[in-house]
C-alpha cells in the first residue's frame, strides 16, 4: 500500500534525500488554519451540490475542527514524509475519521489549494499591516501635535536649505504611510480573488459551486480562468512590492533618527531601553533598533527580487518552483510588521531637543531664499534677486557673519531696494509662518493637516 496520498502510481519508495529536500512543511506549516479555513468552506459545497452526502461532510468538518485545535495547542506532529501542509492534515484527517477522509479532496488539486491558502494568508497578514500602518502614523501625529513650536533647519543633499516645524518634517512620514495603506488596500483588491475550482489547472467535471466558496470565504470575486489561478503569484509579489516600500520609508526615518542621534547633530535623544551599549567603551549608547531597521530594509528587497525571479520563466500552469514562493513572503510580512511596531513603540518614547534645532537654523544661511523673496516684493525678478542674495551670503562668509548679522547699509550695498522692513523677513519664526501654501510649513497649515489627518485616521 503507497504512503504517499499521491503514491498509487510509483513502484518505488521516494529517497529520502528526495522527501527532505521536496518538503516545504518545514515553513508552510504557517499556512495550516487558512488550509483548515478553505477545507471548510469546501466540504460544505460539496455537500450543499450533493456531490459527497450531508453526513460525510459533517464528519469531515468535525474532523478538521479537532485538528484544527490540535495544532493550536501545540499536540500536532507535522512530518516530513508527507510533504507540505496539506498532505499532512488531510493524511491525519483520514487517520481520524477513516476513508471518509478521502472525499474531501474531491474536485480539489493541492495547485488550487495553495493559490487559496497563499490568499488567505496574505489577506489576514496584510490587514495586520494596515493596523501597524494606522499606529504608526497615530503615533507620528501625537509627536507633531507635542512639537508644533519646534523649529529646525530642512535639509537638501544633507545641507541646510530652509526652516521648517518639525511637527511638518514629521507629517512628512504620516504621508509616506498612508499611500502605504493604500497600496496596501489596492494589493487587497486583487488578493481576495478565489482560486479553489481552478483544480489542478483545467477545472473541474464536478457541478461545484465556487461562487458559494467565495461568499463563505469574504472573497469578492472568482477567478475567471483556471490556469491562470494556479500559475501566478502575482498578488504575492504585490503585497512585496507594498512591504518593500514601507521599509524603504522606514529605512530612512532610521537613518535620520541614527544621524540625529549622534552628537554631531544632537536634536534626538532616542529612549534608552531601545538603545544598546558599547562591549569596550563605556560612553557609548548605539541606536540600534533604527540600525536593524535599516538592515532589515535589505531582506525584503531580497525577497521581492527572489520572487520576481522565480516566476519569470515559468510555463503555463502550475511548477515546483513557485515552491519557493512562501519563504521569502513569510519573511517579508513578519519583518514589516515588527519593524512598523517596533519603531512606533521607539518613537513613543523619543525626545526631541528644540534648542539644538533652533540653534542650527543660526548658520547655513537658511534666510537666503526669504530674502530673495523679500527683493521680489520690492519689484525685481526672481533670478536677479537670487544672484543678489548669492553676493550677501559670499559677502558674510568673508565677515564670518550671517544675513541676520547684516546691518541695513550692508544690505543696501548689496540692493538698493532693500529696506528697514527687510529684518522681519530675515526672522526664523517668520519664515516659517510665511509659508502658508497648501501644505506648506506654516504653522497655520500644520495644524490643518494635523486635522485632516486625524480625520482620516
Amino acid at each position: 500500500m503507497a504512503t504517499k496520498l499521491w503514491g498509487g502510481r510509483f513502484a518505488e519508495k521516494t529517497a529520502k534525500e528526495v522527501d527532505e529536500f521536496n518538503a516545504s512543511i518545514s515553513f508552510d506549516y504557517k499556512l495550516w488554519p487558512y488550509d483548515i479555513e478553505g477545507s471548510l468552506a469546501h466540504v460544505k459545497m460539496l455537500a450543499r451540490q450533493k456531490i459527497i452526502s450531508q453526513k460525510d461532510s459533517s464528519s469531515i468538518q468535525k474532523g478538521l475542527k479537532s485538528i484544527a485545535q490540535d495544532i493550536a495547542q501545540g499536540r500536532f506532529e507535522w512530518k516530513t514524509d508527507q510533504e507540505d501542509v496539506h498532505l499532512n492534515i488531510e493524511a491525519e484527517l483520514i487517520d481520524r475519521i477513516g476513508p471518509v477522509g478521502g472525499k474531501l479532496h474531491t474536485a480539489r488539486s493541492r495547485n488550487d489549494q495553495v493559490a487559496l491558502d497563499a490568499r488567505l494568508y496574505c489577506r489576514s497578514q496584510a490587514k495586520i499591516i494596515l493596523k501597524e500602518l494606522n499606529n504608526f502614523q497615530r503615533v507620528l501625529v501625537q509627536l507633531a501635535e507635542e512639537n508644533i513650536e519646534v523649529i529646525l533647519p530642512g535639509y537638501t543633499h544633507l545641507q541646510r536649505a530652509q526652516p521648517i516645524l518639525l511637527a511638518h518634517h514629521l507629517l512628512a512620514y504620516v504621508e509616506m504611510a498612508a499611500r502605504d495603506s493604500e497600496r496596501i488596500c489596492d494589493a487587497l483588491k486583487r488578493i481576495e480573488i478565489l482560486p479553489l475550482g481552478a483544480g489542478a489547472l483545467a477545472g473541474t467535471t464536478f457541478p461545484i459551486d465556487r461562487h458559494f466558496v467565495a461568499k463563505e470565504l469574504g472573497f469578492s470575486r472568482v477567478s475567471n480562468n483556471s490556469l491562470d489561478s494556479v500559475s501566478d503569484r502575482d498578488f504575492m509579489i504585490e503585497l512585496l512590492s507594498a512591504c518593500a516600500l514601507i521599509l524603504t520609508h522606514l529605512s530612512r526615518l532610521s537613518e535620520e533618527l541614527i544621524l540625529w542621534s549622534s552628537f554631531e547633530f544632537f536634536f534626538v535623544a532616542l529612549p534608552d531601553n531601545f538603545c544598546t551599549g558599547s562591549s569596550m567603551m563605556p560612553q557609548k549608547k548605539n541606536p540600534d533598533i533604527p540600525e536593524l531597521i535599516r538592515g532589515k530594509t535589505g531582506r525584503v528587497f531580497g525577497n521581492l527580487m527572489g520572487l520576481l525571479t522565480v516566476m519569470k520563466g515559468l510555463p503555463l500552469a502550475y511548477n515546483k518552483d513557485m515552491q519557493e514562493d512562501k519563504e521569502g513572503l513569510f519573511d517579508s510580512v513578519e519583518t514589516t510588521q515588527t519593524c512598523l511596531r517596533i519603531m512606533t513603540l521607539m518613537l513613543q518614547k523619543t525626545k526631541f531637543r528644540a534648542e539644538v534645532m533652533k540653534k542650527a537654523t543660526q548658520e547655513g544661511f537658511v534666510l537666503a531664499t526669504d530674502l530673495a523673496d523679500y527683493l521680489v516684493t520690492k519689484g525685481i525678478p526672481f533670478r536677479d534677486a537670487h544672484h543678489i542674495v548669492g553676493q550677501a551670503v559670499l559677502y558674510c562668509q568673508t565677515k564670518n557673519k550671517t544675513l541676520e548679522d547684516l546691518s541695513l547699509e550692508e544690505l543696501q550695498k548689496m540692493s538698493k531696494a532693500i529696506e528697514q522692513d527687510v529684518f522681519s523677513w530675515l526672522n526664523i519664526e517668520n519664515a516659517v509662518n510665511r509659508r502658508k501654501s497648501f501644505g506648506g510649513t506654516a504653522k497655520s497649515e500644520v495644524k490643518k493637516q494635523i486635522s485632516q489627518i486625524k480625520k482620516r485616521l
